[in-house]
């Protein structure tokens, strides 16, 4: 692809990061001229835009698609174009949204705002994992428990943005949230059930903002980690996140960590659980998270290849 090679399509969501995005757009379109000049560009109005939006960019030939915004953007963008049978087109990342998560473990972050750019011209690409669950593709994390009461948390708190919020909200639900019992069964036959603070199953590093949630996954393994931590009392909990901030939670008695292609989550009643900060109504009682390899082409800003 050339700079000029007007099959960019770009697809801003300006309401990501709670009106984050639109203070970015400006800046984004001036280093969008700058290196890839020629690219089109459209605008979503409302949710689920990015539907019709990726169906006109490939109608169109795009052989890269942009996506401003956060995780739920790009998930959601990610996962028209698999869907559309198109992991051949390329995805890049133009960070603004709350968490930005994903785009910490591929070094998508706004203060490379340039290098992040200039890779849609002429940086490297390079085919990812994602996670399916229940057929939805995912690009970060599945997550039940604690992580949904933070999400809920977070709504009611209109002035804090960022990893800030995310903190703030996880402190108050570390003394609120009551924990879920779940059983999870790997590919292996490996089964256990147990009370949980929190479950996530990660595709990618990084989670609610700055937690290094899975230290050892790779977006190019074809597996995907289950990051379990235990109920427990909240001062116990506190401490048990300081661990996770710093990467090294997989060393506590209450923490388990299992890698798996495929893992099957079961629960006594439909409860709700988030995608990539996106929430979900479970329609039964189970869900089955499974990597998906090699599935998608990410365009990766120098230097910062995905792990």
């Amino acid at each position: 692809m050339t700079a000029a090679d007007p099959r960019v399509f770009v697809i801003f969501n300006p309401a990501s990061g709670r009106g984050r995005g639109a203070a970015r757009m400006p800046r984004y379109l001036e280093l969008l001229e700058r290196h890839v000049p020629g690219f089109q560009h459209a605008v979503t109005g409302r949710a689920g835009d990015e539907a019709a939006l990726v169906a006109r960019a490939l109608a169109g030939g795009a052989r890269t698609i942009a996506a401003m915004g956060g995780d739920g953007t790009w998930s959601l963008v990610a996962d028209h174009l698999l869907r559309a049978g198109r992991g051949d087109v390329s995805l890049a990342l133009l960070p603004a949204g709350t968490g930005n998560d994903f785009g910490k473990s591929v070094g998508a972050v706004w203060e490379r705002a340039e290098a992040v750019v200039r890779a849609i011209g002429d940086g490297a690409r390079r085919r990812i994992d994602v996670g399916r669950c229940d057929g939805r593709h995912f690009l970060n994390v599945v997550g039940l428990g604690f992580d949904i009461a933070v999400i809920d948390d977070a709504l009611t708190l209109p002035v804090l943005r960022g990893d800030a919020l995310y903190r703030f909200s996880a402190m108050r639900q570390l003394f609120r949230f009551p924990g879920v019992r779940l059983t999870i069964e790997d590919d292996e036959g490996g089964s256990v059930t147990r009370d949980h603070l929190m479950l996530i199953i990660a595709n990618a590093r990084f989670f609610g903002g700055t937690f290094r949630i899975a230290p050892r996954a790779s977006l190019t393994d074809g597996r995907l980690d289950a990051v379990s931590i235990m109920n427990q009392g909240p001062f116990a909990r506190m401490r048990a996140f300081r661990r996770v901030s710093a990467g090294t939670h997989e060393a506590l008695d209450t923490v388990t960590i299992r890698q798996s292609r495929r893992f099957r989550v079961a629960f006594a009643a439909p409860l709700r659980y988030e995608l990539d900060g996106e929430v979900y109504a479970a329609a039964s009682e189970a869900l089955t998270i499974e990597s998906v390899p090699a599935a998608l082409e990410l365009v990766v800003p120098e230097d910062r290849g995905a792990r």
